[in-house]
């Protein structure tokens, strides 16, 4: 399967807990103003990538603790997002998810087309919600606006409601 892909970084520590390879995939209808990767909004851009070829470099890094999948928008890939997570956690690393929609819309809307369910489905954590420019701060962890919440996923979709992950002090 291929995912349009604006850029990979390996070995980065602010996408989330630990070590990670973060995933820009190409493409994102929110267009958030102050968007830190706005050149990742067309749906045209980027390149494409097979997600073997994605997993190939995810392998080849012994040091990961996880992989990141951020934007753009990853729910407009879920489907191959999905797949790939679903190698990704045959590795034992886990996976934290940005996206500008809530979980609330994402499991209002999940269907067998859009794969919302799916991508969910292999997240660990997710960041959710528009970045607002008014409530930017620096001294949020692995967020960059207070109104995003890092979500439980497999907390919350067992209690039925979003569950705030506080990752402690082992990733601070």
């Amino acid at each position: 399967m291929q995912l349009r892909v604006s850029g990979i970084v390996n070995d980065s520590i602010v996408d989330g807990p630990g070590i990670r390879l973060t995933i820009f995939v190409q493409g994102c209808p929110h267009h958030c103003p102050g968007c830190q990767n706005p050149q990742t909004h067309a749906f045209q851009g980027g390149k494409l990538m097979s997600t073997g070829e994605i997993l190939s470099k995810i392998r080849k890094n012994p040091l990961l603790d996880g992989v990141t999948f951020s934007g753009g928008e990853p729910f407009c890939q879920a489907e191959a997002l999905a797949e790939l997570g679903r190698e990704i956690k045959k590795l034992n690393l886990n996976i934290m998810t940005y996206t500008g929609f809530e979980l609330e819309y994402l499991i209002k809307n999940q269907d067998d087309k859009n794969h919302y369910a799916d991508l969910l489905s292999v997240t660990d954590w997710l960041v959710d919600g528009e970045f607002i420019e008014s409530q930017k701060s620096l001294n949020l962890l692995f967020r960059g606006s207070a109104n995003q919440r890092i979500l439980d996923i497999s907390q919350s979709m067992r209690q039925h409601k979003p569950v705030i992950t506080n990752f402690g002090t082992s990733y601070i």
